[in-house]
């Protein structure tokens, strides 16, 4: 498998905004207070243009080179990984539901206005109604865990016609008039993600805001779940490679040998070392095999686009479901088990080192990562790839 090639600027960008974003990272978790600072920083360092086009006013890079920016923020804080990961998914909603004109006005706008894109799309709850009225639509309605609306510049919202029974997908300003974002979100894990919900009362809706509808879709637009399925990957592997080097630094710095070790430091312990390696190793595949998927999915969201093949994106969306369930397991055991290489002072709340498996287990319900591993074992057994979702 080739390395990734990714922009090492934009890496240097993101580990510079982790930086910072480390220095009071458990301060911040503790207060749960919507993420604005920590939105002007990435919008700051010229990370939410990324993915749009030199052209259009943005940074020109590709997804591989968005997957490792989640991933280097999420090392440092796990929110803002997912806050940034789906901004970038949600931004590039256009390309898979809007025409050309569409993708390049709100692409052109986006870089010009440094949007953060949140989104209203969870399908687990009813769409709101999107209600023809003379020359423009009416929104109402409700979405929970709309991640990013609390601070966005723009809300990606799913709804429903009901005067043609089609779903589709839009673009909302939340500063107009009926859209509320009520602070809300008050989980144990991913607490600044903000992802609390967002109510729609009589919001006025231009058609030049209708993308298009995401039933009956082309492979290439199909890959809108795929895509995001992989952006969990990323923070999830993120939080476990903060969750080891914040151990590191604790084992290093304060761990003491146990007493029957027959060592004077922890650090030459044996069980701490096997410890380490068990999990240094488990991250290490895991990442590898969402590396692997990534070098998969960006030539089809880049190169290969509507001439990707319903055969093609399947297996695309095959592998990502593997990454998934290797990421999932691997960070949900490193965030719990480096407390056995740090030791009983660790659970300190001043250490703040129960923040990553709480982010790990708060996203990793997001949806069952069982059926990950069914549509794995049916592709294996006997070909199938997984039906088109916004789950799969």
């Amino acid at each position: 498998m080739p390395d990734l090639l990714v922009d090492d600027d934009w890496i240097k960008a993101a580990r510079r905004v982790a930086e910072d974003l480390k220095i009071d990272s458990v301060e911040r978790d503790r207060a749960n207070e919507a993420p604005f600072g920590e939105a002007r920083k990435l919008r700051d360092a010229g990370l939410l243009n990324l993915l749009i086009p030199t052209e259009r006013g943005g940074g020109g890079a590709r997804w591989r080179t968005a997957y490792q920016v989640i991933r280097e923020i999420a090392i440092a804080d796990g929110s803002i990984g997912q806050l940034i990961g789906y901004h970038y998914l949600l931004s590039w909603n256009p390309r898979f539901f809007g025409s050309a004109e569409a993708q390049e006005r709100l692409e052109r706008q986006s870089a010009a206005g440094n949007w953060l894109w949140g989104g209203a799309f969870n399908p687990r709850d009813d769409d709101p109604t999107l209600t023809p009225r003379g020359d423009h639509f009416i929104l109402n309605g409700r979405k929970s865990f709309t991640t990013g609306a609390r601070v966005g510049d723009r809300i990606v919202v799913g709804a429903l016609r009901p005067d043609t029974d089609e779903h589709v997908a839009l673009i909302v300003d939340p500063a107009q008039k009926g859209v509320n974002r009520p602070d809300d979100w008050d989980n144990i894990g991913q607490r600044l993600s903000a992802s609390g919900s967002t109510e729609f009362i009589n919001v006025v809706v231009s058609p030049d805001d209708v993308l298009g509808s995401y039933d009956n879709l082309s492979p290439f637009a199909s890959l809108v779940t795929p895509t995001i399925q992989l952006v969990f990957v990323q923070f999830y592997l993120g939080i476990a490679e903060g969750a080891l080097a914040t151990a590191r630094e604790y084992t290093v710095s304060r761990s003491r040998p146990w007493l029957l070790s027959g060592v004077d430091s922890a650090t030459r312990d044996p069980y701490v070392l096997g410890t380490y390696g068990e999990l240094v190793t488990a991250t290490k595949a895991a990442r590898a095999l969402a590396d692997q998927a990534i070098n998969a999915i960006d030539p089809a969201l880049h190169d290969r686009r509507e001439a990707l093949t319903g055969e093609e994106r399947g297996e695309i969306a095959t592998l990502i479901a593997a990454a998934k369930v290797a990421a999932t397991r691997t960070a949900l055991d490193v965030t719990s088990r480096v407390f056995e290489v740090t030791g009983a002072r660790s659970t300190a709340s001043k250490y703040g080192l129960d923040r990553f498996w709480r982010n790990v287990r708060t996203h990793t319900l997001h949806d069952p990562v069982a059926y990950k591993l069914r549509e794995v074992g049916d592709h294996f057994l006997t070909g199938a790839h997984p039906p088109y979702t916004l789950y799969t």
